[in-house]
């Protein structure tokens, strides 16, 4: 596995640190401040100015390919671009992309949802999650039956991302109930291209983080068959492919989020004295510290090994699942003991520290909890799909 980076890749990684630097993490002040009053940290406009310095700069559609007006960049310059952008808590994304499943809609559907998704007109959002099928993916039970020409949609989805905000949502529903029944949902389940003003609605969830989920309801909603995304039946291997990229771009932000925590905590731990010394060096500060610092690197290693993977077209699942374990468990331990570094400032909001406590602890549970993992890492290792040797075999 060879991660050497070319002069453009490491230009590439420069620039977006210092985009991080001198553009977003002087907003976190503010942006605090707002949410102390329970305001939008950081508001539509000022996001909007953000993703065009940026466009202005080039950066426009990072993944997005090139035939459609971005980078085109792989996976593993991907994973590095995410891993800067996390060192603030600011949610900032480039603009100019969209979700990976949308490129594969025909050419009707590309100038109806593609296009306007990747120019900003349009926003998504992705559904299949259900109040009786949050983990277990296969036992969602929104219907879609056919009536002629047109599918009708009944069924109900939560704790989905943008879900209130966007103007079109990508929905999957069991369209054949016997197949589903007898668990082959990769041949009963299909993915529909369906717009809010076609009568679904939403209903924003609150939780602890900054995380906005929401509720969509679907009562008859009536979408033509045209509206189906790729293949029917064939939606069930869509979500996956759509849930795959998560879950190693999910743990390099928070890899990011680690990174500045800890540069936080020693900071802070050089400057704070207690008993006539700074609290640097006593040994109980400085083996959180260390342990944090190689829990930092073995994540790393483990989201590059997953995105390397991807970018080779490798089978890359149990990688990738590795990557998420693992960096939701270790985001939670390093951020809880940054906090404790802190102190009590650490557990105020003066400081960014205890939001990131609240947010990443949504990394062990969205886009496959921690459980789901254990099971696909285990199942994978047992029959056979994978080794205890790795990829290098």
């Amino acid at each position: 596995m060879d991660l050497t980076l070319t002069d453009e890749e490491r230009e590439i990684r420069q620039w977006v640190r210092a985009f991080v630097t001198k553009e977003i993490m002087p907003l976190e002040p503010e942006a605090l401040s707002r949410e102390r009053k329970h305001e939008r940290g950081v508001t539509p406009e000022e996001m909007r100015d953000l993703q065009d310095r940026a466009k202005q700069a080039g950066f426009f559609g990072v993944q997005t390919p090139e035939e459609y007006g971005g980078m085109g960049l792989g996976a593993t310059m991907a994973a590095l671009i995410e891993i800067e952008l996390g060192r603030s808590f600011i949610p900032f994304r480039f603009a100019g992309e969209a979700d990976n499943i949308l490129f594969d809609a025909n050419e009707e559907q590309q100038a109806s949802y593609l296009v306007p998704t990747i120019a900003g007109d349009r926003r998504s959002c992705f559904a299949i999650t259900e109040p009786g099928a949050g983990s277990d993916a296969r036992a969602i039970r929104t219907s879609a039956v056919r009536d002629g020409d047109e599918w009708v949609i009944n069924g109900e989805k939560t704790f989905i991302t943008g879900g209130h905000e966007a103007d079109f949502t990508m929905v999957f529903a069991v369209t054949d109930p016997e197949k589903h029944r007898a668990g082959r949902s990769g041949e009963s389940v299909t993915c529909f291209l369906v717009d809010r003003d076609q009568g679904w609605y939403s209903e924003p969830i609150d939780t602890m983080g900054e995380w906005g989920p929401a509720s969509l309801v679907f009562n008859d909603v009536r979408v033509p068959h045209s509206a189906i995304l790729g293949e029917e039946g064939r939606g069930f291997a869509m979500a996956m492919r759509w849930i795959g990229k998560g879950r190693y771009l999910l743990p390099a932000r928070a890899l990011g989020a680690c990174e500045r925590l800890v540069e936080m905590a020693m900071e802070h731990a050089r400057n704070r004295v207690t008993f006539g010394q700074p609290i640097a060096e006593r040994q109980a500060i400085q083996w959180m510290v260390a342990d944090s610092a190689v829990d930092i690197e073995a994540l790393r290693w483990l989201v590059l090994s997953a995105a390397w993977q991807v970018d080779q077209g490798n089978d890359s699942r149990q990688a990738q699942s590795m990557a998420k374990l693992y960096g939701g468990t270790r985001a939670n331990e390093i951020v809880d003991r940054m906090l404790q570094v802190h102190g009590g400032m650490g557990y105020t909001r003066e400081l960014p520290v205890e939001r990131w406590y609240r947010e990443l602890r949504l990394l062990r549970i969205y886009e496959g909890t921690d459980e789901i993992q254990r099971r696909t890492i285990a199942r994978n290792l047992l029959q056979g799909y994978a080794s205890v040797r790795g990829h290098l075999g």
